[in-house]
């Protein structure tokens, strides 16, 4: 700490210390001077500090002008024994301080994770386009790998020798003899790659063709193609991959021990990094079987509409799961939760007008609710705004938070 810290701090902690001792001091006396019975009788009107309502934090030990507001003081008093099982606070304090309450609600309970997952081609909507007969690439069009196209997108244009023989010995048959050969022959021409068509219009002009100009099956982006003009190629050969856009895989790293809550068919809720992109929707197709050793997750897979193919592969951003039941529960505001790091509390405000810290045992959140396994009631109250210091006051009186109370329901409610 540096020289002027010190010097800053010294008359805080001299006068805290100057405090703490008036304070022992002022017990002391009053233990000496004071018998029982008159110490049970002083209860009720016995000072314990002075405060500023609005900021109430801060206790004095003699009254005055407050230095925050331009008001007086306000005394402290004790509580009386009667009322140590709660805090009572004076109601217009309670309005001043803007304290907010809420009751318990029972709610239907859905399951919500947020996470982040990259958008990827579905590979269930791919067209490969492959030769089934040697043959030689005459003409290409102007395309690339990422090029969109759509259906019937010419791609390149092949000479295929292998068709010539084949044709010849089915145009060598007279046309209306020997109707089960005929048939053998189209279907030969058919297994080396000639469409139907093109097989009719053979048959009908009595004319061979050997080029055929292959094309996109769908519309979407091509993934891969592998032609180039004067390239001869092997049957089997693959031209081109093409993959739709009009739905989408979005895949993202789930943890283990949250993996158990989802189920196929899970709404999904995808949000872009880039807040000018549009949100996509889906549901959850099914949870990979195998769990990543290093990271201890699995993956999910969704399937999500992509309307006019506006988003591409690759994009990443963030994720909602969310999956329904029909059973229901209790929840409260999560704002209305207080977490100490020992336990879990929250201010239940009691009919007569007093708040009570209650140990409660909490379940997942869900939207700007948490939901509460025990501790509470349905259409209790609850203090949502404010809580933290009656929490604090409750504390300095030395009144203890009831243990949560065995309310866990053990069936569902539709």
């Amino acid at each position: 700490m540096q020289p002027q810290s010190l010097r800053l701090w010294a008359p805080i902690a001299i006068g805290s210390l100057a405090l703490g001792i008036a304070i022992g001091a002022n017990l002391t006396s009053s233990h000496k001077t004071h018998t029982p019975a008159a110490e049970a009788a002083d209860q009720t009107t016995k000072v314990l500090y002075w405060y500023d309502p609005m900021v109430p934090d801060q206790h004095f030990d003699q009254p005055g002008p407050s230095p925050f507001m331009d008001m007086e003081l306000v005394p402290k008093y004790a509580e009386p024994a009667t009322s140590a099982a709660g805090l009572s606070i004076n109601p217009a304090l309670v309005q001043n301080l803007g304290m907010r309450k809420t009751k318990v609600q029972r709610l239907p309970i859905h399951s919500e994770l947020e996470l982040v997952g990259q958008l990827q081609f579905n590979q269930r909507n791919q067209a490969i386009v492959q030769l089934r007969a040697a043959g030689f690439v005459e003409k290409t069009w102007p395309l690339a790998e990422g090029d969109q196209v759509s259906a019937g997108q010419p791609l390149a244009e092949f000479d295929i020798p292998e068709w010539l023989d084949a044709q010849n010995e089915l145009l060598s048959q007279p046309i209306d003899q020997n109707p089960n050969l005929l048939a053998t022959l189209r279907a030969r021409l058919q297994l080396l790659g000639m469409p139907d068509a093109l097989i009719t219009k053979v048959e009908k002009t009595r004319q061979p063709v050997t080029r055929l100009t292959f094309t996109s099956p769908i519309a979407g982006v091509i993934d891969m193609l592998e032609v180039k003009t004067g390239m001869a190629l092997a049957s089997g050969a693959t031209l081109a991959k093409i993959n739709n856009l009009d739905s989408l895989w979005l895949e993202a790293a789930i943890p283990e021990a949250q993996a158990n809550r989802l189920r196929a068919g899970d709404s999904a809720r995808f949000y872009p990094t880039n807040a000018a992109d549009p949100v996509l929707t889906g549901h959850l197709e099914y949870l990979l079987p195998t769990v990543n050793a290093d990271t201890r997750t699995l993956t999910a897979r969704m399937l999500l509409d992509n309307p006019e193919g506006r988003l591409k592969p690759g994009t990443s951003g963030r994720v909602i799961l969310q999956s329904s039941t029909r059973e229901t529960g209790l929840f409260v505001p999560t704002e209305a939760v207080i977490r100490t790091g020992k336990r879990v509390l929250v201010m239940v405000a009691e009919p007569d007008g007093s708040f009570m810290p209650v140990v409660v045992i909490t379940g997942h959140e869900q939207g700007s609710h948490t939901r509460i396994l025990q501790g509470l009631h349905e259409d209790q109250e609850v203090v949502a705004s404010g809580q933290f210091l009656l929490d604090s006051e409750a504390s300095f009186l030395g009144i203890a938070p009831t243990a949560a109370e065995n309310t866990m329901e053990n069936h569902n409610h539709d």
